[in-house]
């Protein structure tokens, strides 16, 4: 190959008056304009800056270009989340589906870290989520959304009062929320308060590190 050209990662360059997608698509343009069909493309997630319809679009056009385009079809690895991609295996013959794969146990999923063919039939951004420690209840009610917006295709989400308030920010058997509750705001000073912050630091927080 003659060169390997890369579009990994998301940054803004706030000095330059450029937005994350702003940025990817430049990249992405030179990319397009400067490789040959002895090139290595690495593209990961083009399209993800902007609305999900433009961003699907932008990524499919992309994918067409490079594999049609008589002094380009440039051998590349694209990773995206958008799974309509998936089709071109059937109206392209150069281009092959691969997928991580998987495997789940009840609620429980697990990253098996190997690259297998065909393409995924769904995402695990909210498992990924739960593993990376998010709240219980943000856990549950994006599952509750996903639900909601796979069954309405994506429409438009119907929200009760009941499950659009706010979550909790602490488990309503935390021992922190039963002191927050027994504590007298008018009758403490600003000292005290520092005080009683730092015991429940030291408490609560210091003894999980």
């Amino acid at each position: 190959m003659d060169r390997i050209f890369t579009r990994i990662g998301a940054q803004d360059e706030i000095h330059a008056g450029q937005s994350t997608f702003m940025v990817e698509m430049v990249e992405s343009s030179l990319i397009l304009l400067h490789a040959t069909s002895r090139s290595l493309l690495i593209l990961d997630e083009i399209g993800r800056g902007t609305s999900t319809y433009d961003g699907l679009s932008i990524a499919w056009a992309v994918v067409e270009y490079i594999h049609n385009h008589p002094k380009l079809r440039a051998r590349t690895l694209f990773a995206t989340h958008y799974h309509e991609l998936t089709q071109l295996s059937q109206s392209l013959p150069g281009v092959r589906n691969y997928n991580v794969a998987v495997t789940e146990s009840g609620s429980q999923v697990i990253f098996l870290h190997k690259i297998v063919p065909g393409g995924a039939d769904r995402s695990y951004g909210i498992h990924v989520a739960q593993l990376a420690g998010m709240p219980q209840p943000v856990i549950q009610r994006a599952n509750e959304i996903l639900l909601q917006l796979e069954a309405s295709s994506g429409s438009g989400l119907k929200i009760s009062e009941a499950s659009a308030q706010q979550l909790a920010f602490f488990p309503e058997t935390n021992p922190l929320l039963e002191e927050l509750r027994k504590l007298d705001i008018n009758a403490i000073s600003p000292i005290e308060a520092l005080n009683r912050l730092y015991e429940w630091q030291r408490k609560y927080l210091l003894r999980d590190e």
